[in-house]
């Protein structure tokens, strides 16, 4: 990476203080960039590498959001658009699904600790790396809240069920940790790897529950959330407190309510 690259990340880590992931996020994608000084046509010569590469309009628009936050730092008068992103209905698991695996009784530690990051996703509505980086003090079991810290290290409190405060309850009595650890760590209390849960969650819906789990499988949860927070006549001000978005805009993408529900309004 150039000396000004490192320098933008640099002054990103030090003067913003932006989140290991986010250092990661920009150091990723300047490798896009074949200088630290790009022309325009640099600039088209990215984009145009990028889609020759089979990377997704979605994943080419995250290249460019790093891309362009360095051009704008480093006073370039260039900048890339954004892509047309094609708008899909986002995928969700449908009611039987969720109640095969709210029914679900696992037995022994790794399926019951599988079990209870399925249950946390779809009743709190927290990212993945959210939920695997809870601790134990984290954890009102009284007041039914947690305090989960998203990106940017941005904390909030997230309200959770009579229903998963059970569960999670009972993991802890059977399986003690001390308030400083992670609730759902290995068993040498290491943080779990989201690939190695987005593998096991996928193996419980197929082998055990029954069912072809929906695309995106962890952030499905997210979406079936949001949109069971809508039907129900949640308001997208507090989804937005919530889901721990910073606009409004973001969150409107998971009010894509389902065909049965734009036909009964109808």
């Amino acid at each position: 990476m150039s000396t000004r690259f490192e320098q933008f990340t640099k002054e990103r880590q030090y003067l913003q203080n932006v989140s290991p992931a986010t250092l990661e996020w920009y150091t990723h994608n300047f490798k896009w960039l074949h200088t630290d000084n790009p022309t325009q046509d640099d600039l088209k010569d990215a984009v145009m590498r990028m889609r020759e590469k089979g990377l997704k309009v979605t994943g080419c628009n995250s290249v460019i959001r790093a891309i362009n936050a360095y051009l704008k730092w480093a006073g370039s008068p260039h900048r890339i658009p954004q892509l047309k992103e094609p708008q899909f209905i986002l995928p969700t698991f449908t009611l039987p699904q969720v109640t095969r695996i709210t029914s679900h009784r696992p037995k022994g530690f790794f399926p019951r600790r599988l079990h209870l990051i399925v249950l946390m996703l779809l009743d709190t509505g927290c990212r993945i790396d959210e939920v695997l980086s809870l601790h134990v003090a984290d954890c009102d079991l009284d007041n039914l809240l947690l305090t989960i810290t998203g990106k940017g290290n941005k904390q909030r409190r997230v309200p959770f069920s009579f229903e998963l405060r059970k569960v999670l309850v009972k993991f802890l009595t059977d399986f003690p940790r001390h308030e400083r650890e992670l609730v759902l760590s290995t068993r040498h209390g290491r943080k779990l790897g989201r690939r190695v849960v987005l593998r096991d969650v996928k193996l419980l819906c197929q082998n055990v529950l029954g069912f072809d789990p929906p695309a995106r499988t962890l952030h499905a949860c997210r979406h079936t959330f949001a949109v069971n927070y809508l039907r129900r006549g949640g308001s997208v001000f507090h989804l937005q407190k919530v889901l721990g978005h910073s606009s409004l805009d973001m969150t409107r993408r998971y009010a894509n309510l389902m065909t049965e529900d734009l036909q009964a309004v109808h």
